[in-house]
């Protein structure tokens, strides 16, 4: 009989079961595929670090939760300076002074202020009520035509004029020449992978691997007085209300015999007919070296589809439009009426979380269910 049983051994069970352990608690975590570490799995391949389950920087203004992860892992200088590329033109990501100039040949901040604010005005938007106008008031017509448009619809499978405008919100726009995507005052990556700092945060705890918690619920109920879930919360109640909604993603990962593909970790693949939404180099998260400072004469790239998820995939990003969120309201609402049993993470609380949220969230709940 363990205290804490833990479903899911990705971050906020991996952090729940780190500080239940240090509370002198017992605790056995179990996941359903045959590695630690969630969708941040990275698994080491000729010294290149790949991140199986697509690119993840980490990067928070929160102090505590980098110290925290500093406790488990020695980050790199790692900065995210994304490019575009729309039909062989390339841009700089964020939108900044260089991705004005090269788009309208402004060269000082108030002509590229004033480039946008014209566009917006001749869309005649005041109130922006989906995804483009939001977009469009922000970087103009131009960028958001180019450079948003076709990536946020092969991203999304849905128009713009569809989605939410808070998608876009925290899209980093800036009249300055800094390329850092982020705008955070902690960033990097862990030094040997996401993996080794999510086995360190494991440390000393049982884990069993290939363990489906729904297909043999009633053995695994059994085994602890507490249950901390990290799965789908709609899959947890048998999809009683139908399933939520998640946009999935296919990767094509292939070794090349090169030792520079893009020269860049990511590259965002803009127009409508490329049909991934962007290719990343995984050498260069960790600057074209390996582990102890030699250079990586190969390298790995994946591309990345973006596809509607259905029973079998891989759920990556929760469609929060109004619809689903009304629905994740009435499992929240089953949710609350389970006494023993604490819904956490990305999939259990249905929320688009970055990895500092969901560490933040895991440690909120440890500070009082511990």
């Amino acid at each position: 009989m363990y205290d804490y049983l833990v479903v899911g051994a990705g971050l906020f069970g991996a952090v729940f079961a780190a500080e239940a352990k240090k509370k002198g608690k017992s605790v056995l975590v179990i996941d359903k595929r045959d590695h630690i570490a969630g969708n941040i799995y990275t698994k080491k391949d000729d010294g290149i670090h790949v991140h199986v389950y697509g690119a993840h920087i980490f990067h928070t203004n929160n102090k505590r939760v980098w110290e925290y992860v500093n406790t488990y892992a020695e980050f790199n200088r790692f900065t995210n300076s994304p490019v575009a590329n729309y039909k062989g033109e390339l841009y700089s990501l964020p939108f900044n002074m260089y991705t004005f100039n090269k788009m309208w040949g402004v060269v000082t901040p108030a002509e590229a202020a004033a480039k946008i604010e014209e566009q917006k005005r001749e869309a005649g938007i005041t109130e922006p009520k989906n995804l483009e106008e939001q977009a469009i008031s922000l970087v103009g017509r131009d960028i958001y035509e180019k450079l948003i448009k076709g990536y946020t619809e092969k991203q999304w499978g849905r128009p713009c004029d569809a989605l939410p405008s808070f998608i876009i919100k925290r899209l980093p726009v800036r009249l300055t020449f800094d390329n850092n995507y982020f705008n955070a005052l902690y960033q990097g990556i862990p030094m040997g992978g996401y993996t080794k700092m999510v086995e360190n945060m494991l440390g000393g705890i049982e884990v069993r691997l290939g363990c489906d918690f729904l297909k043999d619920r009633e053995y695994y109920e059994g085994l602890a007085k507490k249950i901390v879930y990290t799965g789908p919360i709609d899959a947890y109640f048998g999809f009683e209300y139908g399933p939520l909604e998640y946009r999935s993603v296919r990767f094509e990962t292939e070794k090349l015999d090169t030792d520079n593909f893009q020269g860049n970790a990511a590259v965002n693949y803009t127009s409508a007919d490329v049909p991934y939404t962007r290719i990343i180099e995984h050498k260069w998260f960790q600057f074209g070296l390996d582990d102890d400072g030699n250079k990586v004469d190969t390298t790995i790239i994946s591309r990345e589809y973006s596809s509607e998820w259905k029973p079998g995939d891989e759920p990556y990003y929760p469609v929060n439009d109004e619809k689903n969120g009304k629905l994740y309201e009435k499992y929240a609402a089953l949710a609350a009426g389970k006494e023993n049993v604490y819904f956490g993470g990305r999939l259990g609380q249905y929320k688009y979380y970055d990895m500092d949220a969901v560490i933040a969230s895991a440690l909120d709940y440890c500070d009082k269910e511990l």
